[in-house]
C-alpha cells in the first residue's frame, strides 16, 4: 500500500502543480508565469516528487511510464493495473482541489479549459486531430526512452550515481517535452493528468480524452520496445 499512496501523492502533486500553474499563475496579469513557467512546473513535480517517493515506488506517476516499463521488463505486469488506479485517483483528486480554489475566484462563471489536452479548435495553436495524434506518440516515446536511460546501469552518470542525478534527467525532459508540444495540445503524455482536470472542464475535454489517453500508451510501448531492442546493453 506505500507504493500505491506514493503513487497516488505523487501524480497528486504533479497535476496539482502542473496544472495548477496553467490554471492560476499562467496567464496572471502582467506577472504572469507564459509557457515557459507551465513547462517548468510539470518539470519541478516530478523531479520534487521522484526524490520525495521515488524510492518507494519507483516515482511513475504516470500510466503510460508504467506501461512502458512494464514493457521494457523494468516493472512488474500484475502491479500496473493497481498502480494505473492510484495515479488515476491522485489526479483526479488534484483536479477536485483545483476546482475548489479556482471555484472561490470572486468572477468565477465557469472552469473553461481548465488546462484540459485538446486538438482542433482546442488546441492552442489550432493544430489538427492527427497533428496531436503524432506529437504526443513521439514525445511519449522519448520520454521513456529518456527514462529507461536515466535510470539503467549504463547510464551517463554511472550505476552508482543514478538514484541520485536520474530525477534531474527526467524532469528535465518533461521541461522539455512541454515547452515543444503546450502549443500542439497543452501537453499530456500521462493520461492520468489529462483525466484529472477533464472531469471539470467543460464538455469537450471529455470528448477529446480518448486520444490523450491512446496516444500516450502507444507512445509509451514504442518507446520501450525501441529501447530495448536498440539501445539496452546487457547489465
Amino acid at each position: 500500500m506505500n507504493k500505491l499512496a506514493a503513487e497516488l501523492l505523487g501524480t497528486f502533486w504533479l497535476v496539482l502543480g502542473g496544472c495548477g500553474s496553467a490554471v492560476l499563475a499562467a496567464a496572471f496579469p502582467e506577472v504572469g508565469i507564459g509557457l515557459l513557467g507551465v513547462s517548468l512546473a510539470f518539470g519541478l513535480t516530478v523531479l520534487t516528487m521522484a526524490y520525495a517517493v521515488g524510492g518507494i515506488s519507483g516515482g511513475h506517476f504516470n500510466p503510460a511510464v508504467s506501461l512502458g516499463l512494464a514493457v521494457a521488463g523494468r516493472f512488474e505486469w500484475k502491479d500496473l493495473a493497481s498502480y494505473i488506479i492510484a495515479q488515476c485517483v491522485g489526479a483526479v483528486l488534484a483536479g477536485a482541489v483545483l476546482y475548489l480554489i479556482v471555484s472561490g475566484k470572486a468572477d468565477f462563471t465557469g472552469t473553461g479549459g481548465f488546462a484540459s489536452n485538446g486538438y482542433g479548435d482546442h488546441s492552442p495553436g489550432k493544430f489538427s486531430m492527427m497533428s496531436a495524434l503524432i506529437i504526443e506518440v513521439v514525445m511519449t516515446a522519448f520520454f521513456l526512452i529518456i527514462i529507461l536511460g536515466a535510470t539503467s546501469h549504463n547510464s551517463a552518470a554511472g550505476y552508482a550515481n543514478v538514484p541520485a542525478f536520474a530525477p534531474l534527467a527526467i524532469g528535465m525532459a518533461l521541461t522539455l517535452i512541454h515547452l515543444i508540444s503546450i502549443p500542439v495540445t497543452n501537453t499530456s503524455v500521462n493520461p492520468a493528468r489529462s483525466l484529472g482536470v477533464a472531469l471539470y472542464a467543460d464538455g469537450w475535454a471529455l470528448q477529446q480524452l480518448w486520444l490523450f489517453w491512446v496516444a500516450p500508451l502507444v507512445g509509451a510501448v514504442v518507446g520501450a520496445l525501441l529501447w530495448s531492442t536498440l539501445l539496452e546493453q546487457e547489465e
